[in-house]
């Protein structure tokens, strides 16, 4: 009886590796291409996922399966764009992997301009505008460094700003230098606080050099894009981490 039993365990072997050689047989000469190429692709993958189920756990194997499906639905139902390289007078340095990029301009003969910006970093909460104003709309906050310098002149103005879906709001207004600072130095009143006319004044200032609430909106598109490449390239690197 023990060697009737054990016969079936040599046999299934075996037989499914004759099975296996015939379908892939059957499939090579299949009269059509791209259908052949397609089956072909199927039983690779099958296979390749059958070999992680047998060296992975069963709850590794539920979380790849998971990230899995997580970055096709990412991939397929929002795609992300290539990030932009240019806005206006603006380059654009992306940071893989990072929270935050640069923009960079020449402003007339002396003046430099680099703008540095973060991913989402908060939020504000308003109550909704239309036909259907029932609870509240969520407002993502960025956050921004625009910083000008002038030739050899060892000073910066720095302005940081918060970058809203629609609108541009200067915080503070620094003058920095380069070389040295004090210790504790005065960096000036809460920007809100100044004289209504002074705040005007550097409003324009700063839209005659592009940072304006076009800017703004322009950033958060390009943020909502950065968020999804990041997202992908994140889940990626987790479930690498998982397979190994």
């Amino acid at each position: 009886m023990a060697r009737l039993i054990r016969t079936p365990r040599t046999a299934l072997p075996f037989f499914a590796c004759c099975a296996s050689k015939t379908l892939v047989n059957a499939v090579q000469r299949h009269p059509n291409p791209p259908l052949r190429k397609a089956i072909s692709s199927s039983l690779f993958h099958s296979r390749h996922y059958a070999s992680e189920a047998l060296s992975q756990s069963p709850m590794e194997a539920n979380i790849i399966r998971i990230i899995r499906n997580e970055v096709e639905y990412q991939s397929e139902y929002a795609p992300p764009q290539q990030p932009a390289t240019k806005f206006e007078s603006f380059t654009v340095q992306d940071r893989p992997g990072e929270q935050w990029i640069t923009m960079r301009r020449r402003f007339g003969d002396t003046e430099d301009i680099k703008i540095e910006v973060t991913m989402f970093d908060g939020y504000e909460t308003a109550p909704k505008t239309g036909d259907d104003s029932s609870g509240e709309d969520v407002r993502l906050h960025l956050s921004m460094l625009v910083d000008i310098t002038k030739g050899d002149d060892s000073k910066d103005l720095e302005f940081l700003c918060s970058a809203w879906p629609d609108r541009l709001e200067v915080q503070k207004v620094y003058v920095l230098k380069r070389d040295r600072m004090p210790a504790k130095p005065y960096m000036g009143p809460d920007f809100r606080s100044l004289n209504g006319r002074i705040q005007q004044r550097f409003s324009e200032y700063l839209e005659a050099r592009g940072v304006n609430d076009e800017l703004s909106v322009f950033l958060h598109q390009y943020m909502m894009n950065k968020d999804r490449i990041e997202l992908i390239k994140w889940l990626g690197k987790v479930k690498s981490f998982v397979e190994k």
